[in-house]
């Protein structure tokens, strides 16, 4: 068995260190190049376009007047689904429901200046959103909650779901329940760089959208970057990472659980097990290989592939604080902080998509069912990003009332500013021609 990437901090050097915060996902010319000609032919042909890119890339035999569910289909995902788990979908999708409906600003605010004088903003839904859920490395009916939900609550008038059809040719039914739970009805079969591509472009049946938002593939970040000019591409959202963060009151076992949550997702992702304490550090690296004989073996494979690599493995830092540096530097999708008093460390947190506190508060309860959005930022976006929420549907628009009385107050002040940029035609406005064109001539 191959030994787990395993790492003393203080024994690298600047450039080691550096090599640590890199993602897949960072090196994105290879990805560039090839969904280049993806994007183009569904831009030219359209649904025959998407049709045959899912025979070429799905394996899925997809006819291109067949792209999008039916309701024969929406039908069909609810007899195949367990009862079990639609009821645990319903319980999930109504955590993040209610959690997204209490980050809704109100519709619009004022707020008076001065006398005579308003300004304030005004909120709208935007008008079309595409949600991307993936599927290649299984099915991802959270993602559906996640992306989907946030655009309903805030009243976007045409959500749609954009997913890789099954070899079968149809799609996903837990994709079709979640959808329908969350009270969107248009899901199409396409994934990949031609997903992104049909949701900006359009094509005979796919709507062109005005924002696509969630997670995919180094492929799909590519095609957005390809189609950012035409659709707005959202938080950067690639392969999954994470950090487990443990001080020296920690259970090196359990946090070893939690560090394979997201090394399982796929080669592609990141994960890192952060310590200050050498007792942590073994107890976790003992307990890996026992854990990894209790996982199927695609989902031991990826996760062997991540925690033996190069972006994912133990890190001991020589103290909490260096540890909370390095977790700072990465900003990475996910963090959980495993210690007696978690909350001791929060304030020095600056970077992260999510923090999730305590042994108990595992990242998979942040995947399914606490509530915060799981769509998050990645390859270290949390620096300046934050995670999907209401606000990605929205868009504001300033406003400004002005009273005569305020006029009388901010024009002469406007006028001078306007002179000492050089704007004549600004000046002028809020000048004596002003009140002679009201016909107030004094």
């Amino acid at each position: 068995m191959p030994e787990i990437t395993f790492h003393h901090l203080a024994a690298l050097n600047a450039e080691e260190r550096t090599a640590l915060l890199r993602r897949t996902e960072g090196d994105l010319a290879p990805y560039l190049e090839a969904a280049r000609p993806i994007v183009e032919a569904v831009a030219a042909e359209g649904d025959a376009a998407l049709a045959r890119f899912a025979e070429a890339f799905d394996k899925a035999a997809v006819s291109a007047d067949a792209l999008r569910a039916t309701e024969a289909d929406f039908d069909a995902a609810f007899a195949e689904m367990d009862p079990e788990m639609i009821e645990i979908l319903e319980f999930c999708s109504d955590n993040v429901r209610r959690f997204h409906a209490a980050q809704m600003p109100g519709e619009m605010w004022w707020k008076e200046m001065h006398p005579g004088v308003f300004a304030g903003e005004k909120h709208l839904p935007i008008d079309s959103v595409a949600a991307y859920v993936p599927r290649g490395k299984g099915a991802f009916p959270s993602v559906v909650m996640m992306t989907t939900i946030p655009a309903v609550v805030v009243g976007v008038p045409r959500p749609i779901i954009l997913t890789p059809p099954g070899p079968d040719g149809r799609i996903d039914a837990a994709t079709l329940v979640a959808a329908r739970i969350a009270g969107v009805e248009e899901v199409y079969k396409a994934g990949g760089a031609q997903g992104v591509a049909a949701a900006a472009y359009g094509t005979e049946t796919v709507p062109k959208c005005a924002k696509i938002v969630g997670p995919g593939s180094p492929w799909v970040v590519a095609a957005k970057r390809l189609c950012a000019d035409l659709i707005d591409p959202g938080i950067p959202a690639g392969p999954s990472e994470s950090i487990v963060l443990a001080d020296d009151t920690a259970n090196g076992r359990v946090a070893a659980l939690d560090l394979l949550i997201e090394s399982e997702h796929g080669p592609d992702s990141s994960a890192w097990l952060v310590t200050s304490s050498p007792r942590v550090a073994e107890e976790a690296r003992a307990a890996i290989p026992g854990y990894w004989a209790e996982m199927g073996e695609e989902r031991r494979s990826f996760s062997t592939a991540v925690l033996t690599g190069s972006k994912g493995g133990i890190l001991v830092a020589a103290d909490i604080e260096d540890a909370l540096a390095f977790v700072n530097a990465y900003a990475p999708e996910h963090l959980q902080i495993h210690a007696d008093t978690p909350h001791d460390y929060l304030g020095a947190i600056r970077n992260a998509g999510e923090i999730l506190l305590g042994p108990h508060a595992a990242i998979c309860l942040g995947n399914f069912t606490l509530g915060p959005n799981a769509v998050l930022p990645t390859n270290a976006a949390a620096l300046t990003r934050s995670p999907l929420s209401v606000h990605d549907y929205m868009k504001t628009i300033g406003l400004g009332y002005v009273t005569e009385q305020g006029y009388g107050l901010l024009a002469p002040k406007a006028k001078r500013f306007a002179e000492y940029e050089g704007f004549d035609g600004h000046a002028n406005a809020v000048s004596d021609l002003r009140r002679r064109a009201f016909g107030n001539q004094g």
